[in-house]
């Protein structure tokens, strides 16, 4: 009985931190949309899942209203930034 408890608790972390790693992070936000709309703490369950807490109920703190991005506000940089992977061949 105690081996099947704590195999099932072990099972439940491993969902649990599969679900805050490697999930995208629109299901991540949706998982803590959902989860808050229950009863849990919005805040904690933002911190766990790695997202930001009331992402798109339109308080801005998210940063999903902005129209410009912060990267362009610079005057002097117009153009987007590029990134360039550099490849070394070796043969």
């Amino acid at each position: 009985m105690w081996q099947q408890v704590i195999v099932a608790l072990i099972v439940v972390a491993a969902l649990v931190h599969f679900c805050t790693k490697y999930l995208p992070a629109a299901l991540r936000k949706q998982i803590v949309y959902l989860l808050s709309r229950r009863g849990f703490d919005q805040n904690k369950l933002a911190k766990l899942f790695n997202t930001k807490s009331s992402c798109g109920d339109g308080c801005s703190s998210c940063g999903s209203c902005e129209t410009t991005p912060a990267a362009s506000s610079d005057a002097s940089s117009s153009a987007p930034l590029k990134r360039v992977i550099m490849l070394r061949v070796q043969r």
